[in-house]
C-alpha cells in the first residue's frame, strides 16, 4: 500500500458518486484510472458506489466492459490487479439519461434509496453549459439532500458574465461550501510541495520577496495541436483555455502571503489577494509586454505537422491565439518591481510545465567577470513531465588548472528517483480523494474564478481594441520571436536559453 497517500486521516469514507458524462474522454482517461488506484490503495470505502450517467443506451454489464477497456488502456499492465479490478467494477452501475430534461432524473433518486445514508457526490464531466440544467433537475427530482456536493470542471464560462451566470445556476442549488471547482494542476504532487517548500523551510520563507527574487518564469508548453477540439478551442483561445485557470493559479501559489493555517478558506483568501493585485495592462504596455501567437506548419519530433489554419475543420480566417507570452506584476509590498514572465502555447518543442524562481545576484561580485551571468541561484519546480524540484547553485569547478572558475549545478529532488518504490499519484487521485473527504483546500472558490476572469477580460478587450493579428510561429519552435524579444529587452532569457 502507498504510504505516501495512506494516513489515519485519509481512511475510507462512504459516498455515492453520480458521474455525468460517464462515457466521455475525461472519465475514461482520468477519472476511472484515478478511482481504480484509490481502490487499489485501500482509500475507497467498501460501500462506495459509482453510477455512470450518459446518453448512450447501455446496461450495467456493458458499461462495466467499457470501463474495463478504459482501464486496460490508461493503467499500466503491472498495476492492473485482477482482484482489485473485480472489486472496482462491482461498484459500478449505469443509467441512460438525457441531461437537458428533468424526465429520467428520478432514476438517480431511486438508485440512491439503497444508500441514502451516504452523501451523494455529483461529478459533472460535461460541458459547462449543462451545469445549471443538471443541478436544477437533480434538485427537482429529489435526488439531493443537505450533504450532497458537486464537482465541476474548469474553465467555467467564456468571460466574467457567462461565468457568473453558470455559477449562479450551480449556487442556486448547492451552497459554496459544497461546490468543488477542479483545476487539475492543484492536485499535482509538485504543486502541493510548493506550499511545503515555501512555508515549511525558513531558507525559502525568508527569501521569498522582492528583496531576494529578481523575476519569476512560468512555462506551460504543449507539443500537441488542438486534437480535434477546433469548435471549442477557436472560441476560447490559449488565454481563456490555459492562462485564466492553470497559470493564474500557479501565480497565486507562488505569490500569495503565508496563510494563517491550511484551512481551505485561509489559503483561498490569500490567493484572491494576489488576483486583486495583478497589474492591468495599459495600451502602451500591451504592445510591449504581451505577445499573441498562432502556429503555422512545422516539424515536431521529425514529423511534419499542419498549421492552425490548416487543421481539420479550421476557419481559415481565424485570429485565435494558440500562444501567449506576457510580463505582468503583482502590485503589492512583497512583489513590487518583480516581473512574472508567463508563456503557454501549443505545438511547442516539448511538453513541459515548470516554474523558475530567479534569485538576485550577490550585491558584490568577486569572481571572474566573464562568468557573472552564472552568478544567481535558480529554483526550478517542474510539474511535468517528470515532477521534481532543483535548486541551481554555484560551486568551484574541479581541477588544479581551473583556479576559482565557477560551475553551476543542481541540488536535485526528482520524485521518481527519490521515491523509487512509491508511485507518484495522478492529480485526479488526490482531487477525488479530497472530494470524498469533503475537503476544499485544493479547489477554487467562486471569487477566485471571477477575479481571474475580470483580469483576463480586460486583457482580451485591450487586444480587440488594438486590432493586431497574432504573430506566426513555426510548429516545433518556442513561439514567436517577439516573445524572446519581450524578455531580452529586460536583459533576461527564458530558462531553456541559458
Amino acid at each position: 500500500m502507498n504510504a505516501a497517500m495512506r494516513s489515519s486521516e485519509e481512511s475510507a469514507s462512504a459516498i455515492d458518486l453520480a458521474l455525468f458524462g460517464a462515457l466521455g474522454d475525461l472519465s475514461q482517461r482520468k477519472l476511472y484510472p484515478a478511482l481504480y488506484h484509490l481502490d487499489r490503495e485501500g482509500l475507497l470505502d467498501d460501500d462506495m458506489r459509482v453510477l455512470g450517467l450518459a446518453r448512450q443506451p447501455l446496461d450495467a454489464a456493458a458499461f462495466r466492459k467499457e470501463v474495463e477497456a478504459a482501464l486496460a488502456t490508461h493503467v499500466k499492465a503491472a498495476e492492473l490487479e485482477r482482484a482489485t479490478l473485480a472489486r472496482f467494477l462491482a461498484r459500478l452501475d449505469y443509467r441512460q439519461l438525457d441531461f437537458t430534461t428533468e424526465e429520467g432524473f428520478a432514476a438517480i433518486r431511486e438508485w440512491r434509496q439503497e444508500g441514502a445514508e451516504r452523501p451523494l457526490v455529483v461529478y459533472l464531466a460535461v460541458g459547462a453549459n449543462l451545469y445549471g440544467d443538471i443541478c436544477r433537475h437533480l434538485e427537482a427530482s429529489g435526488s439531493l439532500d443537505e450533504a450532497s456536493r458537486v464537482v465541476v470542471e474548469k474553465p467555467i464560462g467564456y468571460d466574467l458574465d457567462s461565468s457568473a451566470e453558470i455559477n449562479d445556476a450551480i449556487g442556486g442549488v448547492f451552497p459554496e461550501s459544497r461546490i468543488y471547482r477542479i483545476d487539475h494542476y492543484l492536485g499535482k504532487e509538485t504543486v502541493q510541495n510548493l506550499i511545503a517548500l515555501r512555508f515549511a523551510n525558513p531558507l525559502f520563507g525568508t527569501q521569498w520577496n522582492q528583496n531576494h527574487i529578481s523575476h519569476v518564469e512560468i512555462t506551460v508548453a504543449e507539443k500537441v495541436g488542438i486534437e480535434g477540439r477546433w469548435g471549442y478551442f477557436d472560441e476560447a483561445g490559449q488565454l481563456r483555455d490555459m492562462v485564466q485557470n492553470h497559470l493564474l493559479q500557479l501565480v497565486c501559489l507562488i505569490a500569495m502571503d503565508p496563510p494563517a493555517n491550511l484551512d481551505a478558506d485561509a489559503i483561498r483568501d490569500e490567493k484572491v489577494k494576489v488576483l486583486k493585485a495583478l497589474k492591468p495592462f495599459s495600451e502602451a504596455s500591451l504592445g510591449r509586454d504581451v505577445v499573441r501567437g498562432q502556429y503555422i506548419a512545422g516539424t515536431i519530433d521529425g514529423a511534419s505537422v499542419p498549421g492552425y489554419l490548416e487543421e481539420e475543420g479550421a476557419n481559415r480566417r481565424s485570429d485565435t491565439e494558440t500562444f501567449v507570452a506576457m510580463k505582468t506584476e503583482v502590485a503589492n509590498w512583497r512583489w513590487a518591481g518583480v516581473p512574472f514572465y508567463i508563456r503557454t502555447g501549443k505545438r511547442l518543442p516539448e511538453k513541459l510545465s515548470q516554474i523558475v524562481i530567479h534569485f538576485r545576484q550577490q550585491p558584490h561580485y568577486i569572481f571572474d567577470p566573464d562568468q557573472r551571468n552564472l552568478a544567481a541561484n535558480k529554483l526550478v519546480i517542474r510539474l511535468q513531465p517528470d515532477e521534481g524540484i532543483a535548486l541551481e547553485v554555484l560551486t568551484k569547478d574541479s581541477g588544479l588548472d581551473k583556479g576559482m572558475r565557477l560551475r553551476r549545478g543542481p541540488l536535485h529532488l526528482d520524485f521518481n528517483s527519490a521515491f523509487p518504490k512509491t508511485r507518484i499519484p495522478d492529480a485526479y487521485e488526490r482531487l477525488l480523494l479530497e472530494v470524498i473527504k469533503g475537503r476544499q483546500y485544493l479547489f477554487v472558490r467562486r471569487d477566485e474564478v471571477e477575479h481571474a476572469w475580470r483580469w483576463c477580460d480586460g486583457l482580451i478587450e485591450a487586444w480587440h481594441d488594438l486590432g493586431e493579428a497574432p504573430r506566426r510561429y513555426p510548429a516545433g519552435s518556442w513561439g514567436p520571436v517577439a516573445s524572446i524579444a519581450m524578455i531580452t529587452q529586460d536583459g533576461r532569457s527564458w530558462y531553456e536559453d541559458y
